[in-house]
């Protein structure tokens, strides 16, 4: 079964495509206006849960040999584009 990606079928790209909808043009000149726009939209009749985050990620950061072996293993690459098309086997427990 050969599986191509559009984002159309992402639910992520769909929920922001949702969010610009509810927006619609409206001027967001600040995180609290953003906010709580986003708090005040529904997708497929739920609001989503919107919270800010000030965290600052570590760029660089590499996982080693060994731990990158374990991510490998829950990857489901896609023959035709491997690089792009991959699934990702939740960890349960």
């Amino acid at each position: 079964m050969k599986r191509l990606y559009h984002s159309k079928y992402n639910p992520i790209e769909r929920c922001w495509g949702i969010l610009e909808q509810h927006w619609n043009g409206t001027q967001l000149k600040d995180a609290e206006t953003l906010l709580e726009w986003a708090k005040t939209m529904t997708w497929k009749g739920i609001n989503p849960m919107v919270e800010f985050s000030r965290k600052v990620y570590e760029k660089g950061v590499t996982l080693s040999k060994k731990a990158m072996e374990a991510v490998e293993a829950r990857l489901e690459r896609n023959a035709a584009l491997p690089k792009w098309d991959i699934l990702i086997r939740p960890v349960f427990g």
